[in-house]
């Protein structure tokens, strides 16, 4: 079974974004040379899970190709449906169907690079094996919460963490089974 891994930043009180969707306050931590840990988990992924305020966003900031480069398969869940672009496609059905499908499959990891509502759901299913959780040094005070009420208890096991020198945390957690 294909593990569903969350790598995702947070800003001190919990928010992914602040309000209108701005991920603005992610700069803040930007180092020349930084990455994070981003590009060895890109590396154990083959199938990127995204909504589509986030994909936009993303799309909008640094170009589409960020997430269709080719090599990964590009799942956008969205409200309205559009025809595939290049190998990322946009999925208007079940969310939980088409996850279990995907971890059904053979393959490297799934990452989920969120938003909050996809989130969400995923941990009411109980879909995600794995939380890589960056927190930026900033109290936002307001925006999109990264978790939100109606999802059941859960058990994580945290498994690593590392400061860097810009103030970012990272936490990593696996499921508890």
């Amino acid at each position: 079974m294909r593990p569903l891994s969350l790598f995702i930043a947070t800003s001190l009180d919990g928010f992914i974004a602040r309000p209108n969707d701005d991920l603005s306050f992610l700069k803040r931590v930007e180092k020349e040379g930084e990455d994070y840990g981003y590009e060895a988990f890109t590396a154990r992924i083959d199938t990127i899970l995204i909504g589509r305020k986030t994909y936009d966003w993303v799309a909008r900031e640094l170009g589409a190709s960020h997430y269709d480069n080719g090599e990964r398969e590009v799942y956008v869940m969205t409200r309205t449906p559009r025809p595939p672009s290049g190998k990322t496609v946009f999925c208007s059905g079940n969310l939980e169907e088409l996850v279990v499908k995907l971890k059904a499959q053979e393959g490297k990891g799934i990452y989920c690079d969120g938003g909050a509502e996809i989130i969400q759901e995923l941990l009411k299913y109980d879909l995600v094996d794995e939380m890589i959780l960056s927190v930026v040094p900033v109290l936002l005070g307001d925006g999109v919460r990264l978790f939100g009420e109606g999802r059941p208890e859960q058990d994580w096991e945290l498994v690593k963490s590392q400061a860097f020198e810009t103030g970012l945390v990272q936490l990593q957690y696996v499921r508890q089974q």
